[in-house]
């Protein structure tokens, strides 16, 4: 019997026997699919995000934020949250129905001595060790990986290189593992992706090809490689920028100040460009520890 049966709920979902919602002892969105409960958190400036829990053993009514850990992303709103648990739902139910094995494994593999293993198919296994993990395939199997992602050895590690095997095999894997694994090699492995469906990809479309033309946009400009907020100008943070955003600083680098709730807004997700006709160049008491020592 699911442990769902046994708590308090409001409504389940009609098709996804085991998912119920309901709401928390502090009246916010709470779910359960399976043994994995999910509640809708507040954060800052009225936003939501999405976290997990395990094993809650107590009816929903009693469910507090305590019983949830990490920080699974933003939610819009609680229709976004019962969209990415019924999501779940189908990817547990799918999961169920590929029929993997867990199997005792020793096998050596490029992350360490295997401490489990889990059988997809023949031929396709996916290892964990002590501190990392991924998918071994068989010398057939890795055959029929696209040349542009196929490793040596077959070895495709757990945090982005797996997308290869579900790519190349996605009857393996779920709707969703699918969804994750095309998302995965269009961010990283764009190359690839655009190779293999004879397709290019737009802005916004893959992180890493996004990286690649931003850094060649401003190649000759300052980029922020490291921030602090200043202990000696309130309101500003002090930025070390490098030309052309090299972290090694081989082209030089420079300290600025910037105020705050600019450098927070503007910030982008690739990168803050200084705007030297606004920000000037700060040469005072530094907040970072390796520059305190460079100014003593």
């Amino acid at each position: 019997m699911s442990v769902a049966t046994t708590l308090t709920r409001d409504k389940e979902t009609p098709g996804y026997p085991g998912v119920s919602f309901g709401r928390s002892a502090d009246d916010f969105p709470v779910a359960l699919v399976g043994e994995t409960a999910f509640a809708m958190l507040p954060s800052r400036e009225g936003r939501h995000f999405l976290a997990t829990g395990w094993r809650i053993r107590r009816p929903m009514i009693e469910w507090t934020r305590s019983d949830f850990f990490g920080h699974a992303g933003e939610l819009a709103d609680e229709a976004a949250f019962r969209e990415h648990v019924e999501e779940n739902a189908r990817h547990q139910r799918q999961r169920a129905a590929l029929g993997r094995r867990e199997i005792h494994s020793r096998a050596h593999t490029p992350w360490g001595t295997s401490q489990g293993a889990t059988v997809y198919a023949d031929g396709v296994t996916c290892h964990s060790t002590a501190n990392h993990g991924g998918f071994h395939l068989t010398a057939e199997r890795n055959r029929k990986v696209h040349a542009m992602l196929r490793a040596n050895g077959g070895y495709y590690e757990e945090d982005c290189h797996w997308a290869a095997v579900a790519l190349t095999f996605p009857e393996l894997f779920t709707d969703f593992e699918n969804a994750c694994a095309q998302k995965t090699i269009r961010d990283w492995y764009p190359d690839a992706w655009e190779a293999i469906h004879n397709k290019v990809l737009e802005p916004g479309q893959s992180s890493k090809k996004d990286e690649v033309a931003f850094y060649e946009r401003h190649v000759d400009d300052w980029i922020a490689v490291s921030a602090i907020r200043s202990e000696h100008q309130p309101g500003f943070t002090e930025v070390v920028a490098a030309l052309g955003g090299d972290r090694a600083g081989a082209r030089g680098t420079r300290r600025y100040m910037v105020p705050s709730d600019e450098y927070g807004i503007d910030g982008g997700r690739l990168g803050f460009v200084i705007d030297i006709a606004r920000y000037r160049v700060y040469d005072g008491p530094s907040s970072f520890m390796g520059w305190q020592r460079r100014d003593t």
